[in-house]
């Protein structure tokens, strides 16, 4: 076995992660957007799956996968919170979300869903965020609008929870 070959092998071996990137966007009065996929119950960020095999970062992977889902292409903002979240029948996740910004009118007005994946949009007020998103990404999504409205650094959660400390 050549060194290329026991590199590859060594590498089949490792463990799998899913790695997923979203952005939070908010409107004048601070509710934030959120997306109904037609392939889950409950509601999410618009975002989705890094497409890492094709060398995409988790920022480039947010601001296509919005551009996709609601038709907005959009600078980000600042890393808001990492995730690594745990759950039934699949791999560990990695979750980044980044802060989208504040749309204005004309941005609302101009969203499109991707009709594949989408089937509605809505405004949230933050306090609501865990009673539309589920399990950790709820948790997950009022951490990251927690930090974005205090001005605190990115967080790092656990199924959408601050990590216990030593």
């Amino acid at each position: 076995m050549t060194t290329t070959d026991a590199y590859a092998t060594y590498i089949a071996s490792l463990p799998r992660v899913l790695a997923g990137a979203a952005a939070l966007f908010r409107d004048a009065e601070g509710r934030v957007l959120l997306v109904e996929p037609n392939y889950r119950a409950g509601w999410a960020l618009p975002g989705g799956t890094i497409e890492s095999d094709a060398g995409e970062s988790p920022r480039t992977a947010a601001r296509r996968e919005s551009a996709e889902e609601i038709g907005l292409d959009v600078a980000l903002g600042r890393l808001l919170a990492v995730d690594w979240s745990v759950g039934p029948d699949r791999p560990p996740i990695v979750a980044y979300v980044y802060d989208g910004g504040v749309l204005d009118a004309g941005q609302l007005a101009s969203i499109r869903l991707q009709e594949e994946e989408l089937i509605s949009w809505k405004l949230v007020e933050p306090d609501e965020l865990t009673t539309h998103l589920l399990g950790s990404l709820g948790l997950r999504t009022q951490e990251a609008h927690r930090v974005l409205e205090s001005g605190e650094s990115t967080t790092e959660l656990e199924n959408g929870r601050r990590p216990a400390t030593a």
